[in-house]
């Protein structure tokens, strides 16, 4: 059965953004950027909230950008045919190979899983990870830890009275300070 993941940048005190919105501090050096494209490459379909999918529009013209690197443009043609999904109530429609859900996040995460399809279902945004955390449907948490401590905003972890137990998979420093944290849900 495939696997329902939850990764994100996250500051040191636990914010995926800052109290003003700025998520500038992700900017990831190459190490970091390099470590983003292997992980996409274990990516069969992405779950994203309306607002960092509005966010990741950027990459789906960003190959016609002459002053991209080479990382950024296998990123983009990675990132660009990865099936999305996209939960939103405002939106009535969106780009490339995105769609928008039909159904609750239970019923779209079901219906994947029951799918014959490689690689994991990844889910991205705090707010929607909130709600499948809260289902008990996210199998790994991986927190991509930036030396930063920004003061609030909106946190990876938002506050729920429900203990999760979690097993540490894999850890990762990076020169830059930045340390990936992967851990399992113990079932």
């Amino acid at each position: 059965m495939r696997s329902v993941t939850y990764s994100m940048n996250v500051s040191l005190d636990g914010y995926i953004v800052g109290p003003d919105g700025d998520f500038d501090w992700t900017a990831p050096d190459e190490d970091v950027f390099r470590f983003w494209i292997d992980e996409i490459r274990q990516v069969g379909v992405h779950l994203l909230g309306r607002r960092l999918y509005e966010a990741m529009l950027y990459w789906e013209t960003a190959d016609q950008d002459p002053s991209l690197d080479d990382s950024r443009l296998e990123w983009a043609a990675l990132w660009n045919p990865l099936p999305k999904v996209v939960f939103s109530t405002t939106l009535s429609a969106v780009q490339g190979v995105a769609r928008l859900a039909s159904g609750s996040l239970a019923e779209v995460i079901e219906r994947l899983r029951a799918e014959p399809g490689e690689g994991d279902i990844a889910i991205g945004g705090a707010t929607l990870a909130a709600e499948a955390a809260a289902l008990g449907l996210i199998d790994e948490y991986r927190a991509m830890v930036h030396p930063v401590l920004v003061g609030g905003g909106i946190p990876f972890f938002p506050q729920r009275e429900r203990r999760v137990d979690l097993e540490l998979v894999e850890t990762r420093a990076f020169s830059s300070g930045v340390v990936h944290l992967r851990h399992r849900v113990a079932r």
